[in-house]
């Protein structure tokens, strides 16, 4: 029994992080530690406290939207190099909590989605689910993610990047950039998520405002105009062996009528938004939007899954709006429904994800 335990690859859930969507990570790695085959694989539960200290779960851990990685747990290391977990106790010599054989980061914003924790498990030569250090940092740089896709050749809506030094010391020449835009516009930390820091401008006189208002999240600041359409999204996951990615069903967001746009309590607050599965979409439409969704998926270089954002405007077009590298994870999330509508159940997805992990090497690939 003991021989098989030991056989068994064993996963460290890592989740929490230093950003505002902390309590989210917690609801996406409850539904993974609730979905994960026990029988199948040694779990190790780990939270990074909003401090950025990493800990061991502790069994008094809640996975809720208003909860917090619960600092009371032994602290943990991963040691550059090494893909052990090293307890750190006070007053202790540190102890070696064993091998970790791959690295489930449900983590999204910075400092979790953005390379950074990418890179430090590819320092410590531990696999890990997801995308790699590069893909990550430009998926979550809404700036620089629309430069790759429309060099990819992808059709993306006008923008305007607000950098803080410009912000500073050109505001007139920005604003004036933005008002080229036409209003209204929609303004958005570049390098955020789960709709933290969107507002709605309509004139100059709105426009101030909901700029300082997602500089609480990040310097850098993007403008988009806004694009009239249907939000679709399609979720895309990588192949094991060498097959091409597979892009799932696309389906259609609904924000609940009160909501302008699909924005943080129409994501996470149950019946504030509903997910049509599969999209009311022209069979053509559906086939062009999902090769799009692959191609975005692969001109960023992602590994694992993605979630790709499109709109599709009254005139028939698809405007790619934006791609995720560690979308929403909870088995309510768009996502995974929308694999679970294409065939793949949640439990599968989790499965999927790890053994693809395994598989791969880290370091240059």
């Amino acid at each position: 029994m003991n021989e098989e335990r030991e056989s068994r690859p064993r996963v460290a859930i890592v989740f929490g992080g230093r950003n505002s969507e902390h309590a989210v990570s917690l609801m996406g790695a409850g539904s993974v530690l609730q979905a994960i085959d026990r029988s199948k694989y040694d779990v190790i539960p780990v939270g990074i406290a909003r401090d950025g200290r990493w800990v061991l779960a502790s069994s008094e851990q809640q996975f809720a939207i208003e909860a917090s990685v619960d600092e009371s747990g032994t602290a943990l290391a991963l040691p550059s190099g090494g893909a052990s977990l090293v307890a750190l106790e006070p007053g202790r010599i540190p102890v070696e909590l064993g091998h970790v054989d791959v690295v489930f980061p449900v983590l999204h914003g910075p400092f979790g989605e953005d390379g950074t924790i990418q890179g430090l498990l590819e320092m410590a030569g531990v696999p890990y689910v997801g995308s790699g250090v590069l893909a990550s940092a430009v998926g979550m740089d809404k700036g620089y993610m629309k430069m790759v896709l429309a060099a990819s050749g992808l059709p993306v809506g006008p923008y305007v990047v607000v950098r803080d030094r410009d912000w500073r010391l050109e505001r007139d020449r920005v604003l004036k950039e933005i008002q080229e835009l036409g209003w209204p516009v929609f303004v958005k930390p570049s390098r955020a998520g789960s709709s933290q820091g969107i507002s709605k401008a309509t004139g100059l006189d709105e426009l101030e405002g909901a700029v300082e208002f997602a500089r609480e999240h990040d310097p850098k600041v993007l403008v988009e105009a806004a694009i009239t359409g249907r939000e679709i999204e399609c979720a895309v996951l990588q192949s094991l062996g060498d097959e091409p990615p597979a892009a799932s069903v696309p389906g259609e967001v609904l924000p609940r009528e009160d909501h302008e746009f699909f924005d943080f309590a129409a994501k996470y607050y149950e019946g504030h938004m509903s997910l049509q599965v599969p999209a009311d979409l022209p069979a053509e439409t559906a086939e062009r939007l999902r090769a799009m969704a692959v191609r975005a998926f692969e001109a960023l270089g992602c590994e694992g899954l993605a979630r790709v954002d499109f709109f599709y405007t009254p005139q028939g077009e698809l405007i790619l709006n934006e791609i995720n590298t560690m979308p929403g994870f909870t088995a309510l999330s768009v996502a995974p429904q929308l694999w679970a509508a294409s065939g793949l159940p949640y439990s599968g997805l989790v499965d999927h994800l790890i053994q693809l992990a395994l598989a791969r090497p880290t370091g240059l690939r």
